[in-house]
């Protein structure tokens, strides 16, 4: 493990704009004046190239002014999707690019990089500045194979959205946990619809962890195990019990004209035209929704995640970003330094009334600032902390994969015969004898 400088380092010097939205795979070092630049390789996030702009790059100016000239934090942009995302930056770690020295990471790939030796560990004295104080499932996708290798930056959860008047016809009551059972005979009652993400993309495997989860079960059974020895828990009864949602959901048609082409902004097109009185979506769209200034907004509402199975609390999903430091930097200490800055509370409300993209640090939601603009904040910060996330293994991409496929379209899903199905695929791709 590198070791660090015995004194922490600030950061210095204006942030570079619009040069370094440029992909580039020159390296850190020092500047032209002396000062070590670090980069930071950033996902989208809305803020844009604007210093000012709420995201990741007016993170970057701020911690870099708080430097007082020391250091730089330089900054480049990844792709849009998550999995384009995955693509750049192995490549460039497995091509040992000292260009890349922090990267905000989904979380689900963490244990992937970790395993194939490109994150830095932790720096033990920085390890409880990033886990005290953070929701525990967000500090559990940070490490692997009981190694810390990376810090939370963000943490993000799905509500149930609803509209109380639709809730109201349907005779739900919301101040009760509420089941998938209870919501599909719900939009049926009320000729309604339930907003979710079933195209065969990620948030289709969100979905399907969610349900697993919440079914007391884990879609990989062993994290770190070797592929051929990995065991799943899809052919299980919870795993049945996660299908079996899919299928009277789709069975009632209730997920919409098109079911396995629903995305997340599908999925807020449909309730904020009034066709869904019910959804399943980030916080993002709370913020969306009063900037459409929707005339029903005062009959939005918010709860937690459906249950599974009656009785068995849910486990809402998790999703945010990592941030890790390149095994191949030259300059991890002053990336580790720009890492704590960059993750701090402060930081984090920051960027949380900036993007919309909610704080990891449950510090955050107790903000005025952040209670005026979240209304759910408690909410969320309740659903973070009793979050499932999704399997820890260093062959995520594999296993999202292949779920998708089997379980694509929503429509063809059988309890009795689509976990089975996956299993014995995921099995197959994992020991060679098949190829997705």
């Amino acid at each position: 493990m590198e070791t660090r400088r015995g004194r922490r380092v600030a950061f210095a010097a204006a942030v570079a704009t619009a040069v370094a939205l440029g992909v580039s795979a020159c390296g850190g070092g020092s500047s032209a004046s002396g000062n070590t630049q670090v980069t930071w390789w950033i996902n989208p996030d809305g803020g844009g190239s604007d210093p000012e702009g709420g995201g990741q790059v007016q993170l970057a100016k701020e911690c870099t002014d708080k430097a007082d000239g020391a250091y730089t934090i330089d900054f480049q942009q990844l792709p849009n999707s998550a999995s384009d995302q995955r693509q750049q930056l192995l490549r460039r770690l497995a091509s040992s690019d000292e260009g890349v020295d922090i990267m905000s990471i989904d979380p689900v790939f963490v244990a992937e990089f970790a395993e194939a030796g490109f994150l830095a560990e932790v720096p033990t004295d920085l390890k409880s500045e990033f886990t005290e104080g953070v929701v525990p499932p967000a500090v559990t996708n940070a490490n692997w194979k009981d190694t810390m290798y990376a810090a939370p930056f963000w943490a993000n959860t799905q509500l149930l959205w609803y509209r109380k008047s639709v809730a109201k016809e349907a005779g739900l009551d919301m101040s009760k946990p509420v089941t998938w059972d209870q919501l599909i005979e719900a939009a049926k009652k009320t000729d309604s619809q339930i907003g979710v993400q079933a195209s065969r993309y990620e948030g289709y495997m969100v979905w399907i962890n969610a349900l697993v989860e919440g079914a007391g079960e884990h879609i990989v059974q062993n994290p770190g195990a070797p592929g051929e020895e990995l065991e799943f828990g899809l052919d299980t009864e919870g795993g049945k019990e996660a299908a079996a949602v899919i299928q009277k959901l789709a069975d009632a048609k209730v997920g919409g004209p098109a079911l396995g082409s629903t995305d997340e902004t599908t999925s807020l097109d449909m309730f904020q035209n009034e066709q869904a009185g019910f959804m399943l979506n980030w916080p993002y769209v709370y913020a969306a929704l009063k900037g459409a200034e929707v005339d029903w907004i005062d009959d939005l509402a918010w709860t937690r995640y459906p249950q599974t199975v009656q009785g068995e609390e849910s486990k809402p999903p998790l999703g945010g970003i990592e941030m890790g430091v390149n095994a191949a930097s030259d300059d991890k200490d002053a990336a580790w330094d720009a890492v704590a800055c960059l993750t701090s509370a402060e930081s984090q409300k920051t960027y949380m009334l900036g993007t919309g993209n909610p704080a990891a640090r449950t510090e955050v939601y107790d903000d005025s600032e952040i209670r005026e603009q979240f209304p759910m904040a408690d909410q969320i910060r309740n659903s973070l902390a009793d979050s499932g996330p999704r399997p820890l293994t260093q062959y995520y991409g594999d296993v999202s994969s292949g779920i998708q496929r089997v379980y694509s379209p929503p429509g063809s899903v059988d309890p009795d015969t689509t976990p089975q199905r996956a299993e014995s695929l995921l099995q197959a791709v994992l020991k060679g004898d098949a190829l997705l």
